[in-house]
């Protein structure tokens, strides 16, 4: 399932943006709404996505489905039934070769880790928790509605209902040391999942903790700490088994990989349903860029009217080679040499990030090299400001 060629070929991946949520967390910049008050909205989200994914997949014409994605938001909010709909009507639009990939986004508070059956029932195969520390303090500053305790009993349940299990992480916060992250990975290590996501906490604009460090609350670390954790993250996962696959995601071995990230890392087509979701499809030969309506109730209303896009370009090839290099780079496999022959002008600084050691090129990809990752987002902007 992730050991194909990095090409992704004609198939077609499907996103789910669930946007509801049982509290919005400090540091969430994503489209996301508080769940209370809202109790009618979820059954004619539902319907509005079903009819959503009917009309982009009349676009696209029947190929080949990679992956599934249900993501927020909290999806795991979601009734178990809706998205057994929503994964029957995929599967009954898109030609399937199984196993494929149906991800859902979870939080770990007990009501929902009781449902984890249900949604496996619903076809979803592999969990991806919001863990986010295993620490109530730190949980607590998180503003997270679960403990360390529930997030272990979550685990051990979604272990049991899954095949497939992934966790996130957060680190980077504030007064935390090399010593506390070595040892928070350490403890989550022992909770048996295959795949994780390690986060520096990042401080987005418009989001309370970018209010409370604008006051002077409290201050992010500085980059020479920064930059110590993300070493001692590849250190300790590395020790355990986990290769850094892409720069915040580990997996223990290939087959834990996620099937539905590398397929929108490599260039891959993808439908977005949901209220502000995301999507990419290539139409007569044309990359479109498509953003969902945010508003719950403008999306349902453009949904009925036949306009679910709020957003909706034409990608230059220019503009598409370049989101193509700035998430390819990303990964291990990095990008086709052949997609630079777009962009000529990164012929120099390609070269010359090549003999500095931050970037390589082998079997005709260019690849970001273990002093590049850490500072890709200098790589990136260079390789494509020349």
């Amino acid at each position: 399932m992730t050991t194909e060629s990095p090409n992704p070929g004609t198939a077609v991946a499907l996103y789910v943006h669930w946007p509801f949520c049982a509290r919005i967390c400090p540091y969430c910049d994503f489209n996301v709404v508080r769940a209370r008050g809202r109790e009618d909205r979820p059954a004619r989200l539902t319907a509005a996505i079903l009819a959503d994914l009917r009309a982009q997949a009349s676009l696209v014409g029947r190929r080949p489905l990679a992956s599934i994605s249900f993501g927020g938001g909290t999806p795991s909010l979601m009734d178990p039934a809706d998205v057994a709909a929503v994964v029957e009507a995929a599967r009954a639009l898109f030609p399937v070769d199984d196993p494929v990939e149906i991800t859902l986004e979870a939080n770990p508070t007990d009501a929902e880790a009781d449902r984890f059956a249900a949604f496996a029932a619903a076809g979803v195969n592999r969990l991806s928790m919001g863990v986010q520390a295993l620490d109530d303090a730190q949980l607590a500053f998180l503003g997270r509605n679960h403990s360390a305790d529930e997030a272990r009993r979550a685990v051990g349940v979604a272990a049991r209902a899954f095949p497939r299990l992934s966790i996130d992480l957060i680190h980077a916060l504030p007064g935390q040391s090399v010593a506390d992250w070595r040892a928070a990975l350490t403890q989550a290590l022992n909770l048996g999942f295959e795949h994780v996501s390690p986060y520096q906490l990042t401080i987005a604009q418009g989001t309370a903790f970018a209010r409370a460090v604008g006051r002077g609350d409290w201050s992010p670390p500085d980059e020479d700490l920064a930059a110590a954790l993300y070493e001692t993250t590849q250190e300790t996962l590395g020790a355990a088994g986990f290769d850094a696959y892409e720069v915040s995601n580990h997996a223990r071995g290939v087959d834990a990989r996620s099937a539905h990230n590398l397929h929108v890392w490599r260039g891959g087509d993808y439908l977005g349903v949901g209220p502000g979701a995301h999507g990419r499809l290539t139409l007569d030969g044309v990359r479109i860029a498509t953003v969902a309506h945010r508003r719950v109730d403008a999306y349902l209303a453009g949904v009925e009217a036949g306009s679910p896009w709020e957003e909706r370009a034409e990608l230059s090839p220019q503009e598409a080679a370049e989101e193509r290099v700035l998430l390819g780079l990303r990964t291990v496999e990095g990008v086709p040499l052949t997609v630079l022959d777009v962009l000529p002008a990164t012929a120099r600084p390609l070269a010359e990030m090549v003999q500095e050691g931050f970037l390589t090129v082998a079997e005709g990809r260019v690849i970001a090299t273990p002093a590049g990752r850490p500072l890709l987002d200098a790589v990136t902007a260079r390789l494509l400001t020349a």
